[in-house]
């Protein structure tokens, strides 16, 4: 399939696409008139890196999935070189939930007293 197909069928941009093989996460075929031209394991590479970025990885964090599904597998996920990217990855997460915990917390914390002030001032 030519570049504009597979972006059709991945939802993204043509460009997006170029941007990916500038950054050797997608490797298309070239036809003797330097046309690209993708299969579908391209197609399913393509999904993958969509699938990660809206998940938070950035494009170096992909790269050991984009191998992994190279190498033939069902999952960029299952390979060795993808744990330490995931544990790192779930890590982050974690800490941008207690965070945003202690915010929620102290938030709370100020419409109480806000609406405990609104309350005095009520009753006066």
């Amino acid at each position: 399939m030519r570049i504009g197909e597979l972006a059709q069928r991945t939802g993204t941009s043509t460009r997006a696409l170029r941007y990916y093989e500038e950054h050797g996460l997608v490797q298309p075929q070239r036809a003797a008139n330097g046309y690209r031209s993708y299969d579908e394991a391209g197609l399913l590479v393509v999904r993958k890196i969509r699938a990660l970025l809206g998940e938070g990885f950035d494009l170096d964090d992909i790269r050991p999935f984009v191998a992994c599904l190279r190498a033939g597998n069902g999952s960029g996920g299952v390979c060795p070189d993808s744990v330490p990217t995931l544990r790192r990855k779930l890590a982050e997460v974690d800490s941008y939930v207690e965070r945003l915990e202690t915010v929620r917390h102290q938030l709370r914390g100020r419409l109480v007293a806000v609406c405990e002030y609104d309350r005095m001032e009520d009753s006066r």
